[in-house]
């Protein structure tokens, strides 16, 4: 099985007749998610890629029953799309923006407060379950069907881990990128939440870095539930400076806070396997499979 898209999943683009819409809509068509339609205020009534674009996400729903929307559109607009997909009660809303400004997000987080819907993202890679449905800009030539949940804030390096894992013969249930952003949506705790619920997820990675609290709050959560599966991870970051800002929002470490090995040490202590290092991963989790089996 899969977590959050499935073969019934019917995606909407925010901001498809841009460039990044337009150009990751035709490769997610080509890899055969079910794209319906798209949303850009204005031209409602016309075509593009052959799709139905509407004024609202509301009507695109209405009229295409869809139950995913991937937000395309620039950070300055981006968490009103966001918010607008939250109010017409989408259920799975994938932010690909890089940049939303954090006051922005501050918005989008009391706006999923008032409903159901997950949000995975801004600065997400996407979610991906090999040849079932892909949302998102990852790529999927190593990309195997499979065993293995990954949940990722890295976007290089889980093209990385999905490759390894392939070439391990384990493969896949589904990838998350959820973001590298100081506020997003869905965390690591609940997506383990959602892996540990999928009965054909038989290990999970989990690819994290310096800044913010996540991978402590997931070293709690699986020290608390004692999973049935082994959960691996790769900590990068491990000599970045403290208090310089790395690449995004949230990989920055100040003082002892968010710092690498806070974070390795955290996580070995709950019973979490760490791979060493990012060309370890694949075989780390083979063996950890081999150890419970």
């Amino acid at each position: 099985m899969t977590i959050l898209v499935d073969h019934d999943t019917r995606v909407i683009c925010q901001g498809m007749t841009g460039w990044a819409g337009t150009h990751y809509s035709a490769a997610m068509l080509e890899y055969g998610t079910r794209i319906v339609g798209g949303v850009r205020p204005g031209k409602a009534g016309t075509r593009h890629l052959n799709l139905p674009i509407f004024d609202t996400v509301a009507a695109g729903m209405a009229e295409t029953d869809a139950n995913a929307s991937m937000v395309f559109v620039p950070p300055s607009n981006a968490a009103a799309a966001m918010i607008e997909a939250i109010e017409a009660g989408m259920p799975l809303v994938v932010a690909l923006t890089e940049r939303v400004p954090v006051r922005d997000m501050i918005r989008v987080r009391d706006a999923l407060k008032q409903g159901a819907t997950i949000l995975v993202g801004p600065n997400s890679q996407g979610v991906l379950a090999p040849d079932v449905c892909k949302i998102g800009v990852m790529t999927t030539g190593r990309a195997r069907r499979g065993t293995i949940g990954i949940m990722s804030r890295s976007a290089s390096l889980t093209s990385e881990v999905i490759a390894q894992v392939s070439d391990a013969g384990l493969g896949q249930s589904t990838t998350v990128g959820i973001g590298g952003d100081a506020i997003h949506g869905l965390g690591m705790r609940e997506c383990l939440e959602l892996f540990l619920a999928d009965q054909d997820t038989r290990g999970v990675v989990v690819i994290g870095e310096i800044g913010g609290s996540e991978e402590e709050e997931l070293a709690d959560f699986v020290a608390a539930v004692k999973p049935r599966i082994p959960v691996v991870a790769l900590i990068v970051g491990r000599y970045a400076p403290i208090e310089h800002r790395m690449g995004h929002a949230g990989a920055i470490a100040q003082g002892l806070a968010g710092d690498a090995e806070s974070k390795i040490r955290a996580l070995q202590a709950a019973g979490v396997i760490i791979a060493e290092s990012p060309h370890l991963v694949g075989a780390t989790m083979r063996e950890a499979l081999f150890v419970t089996a």
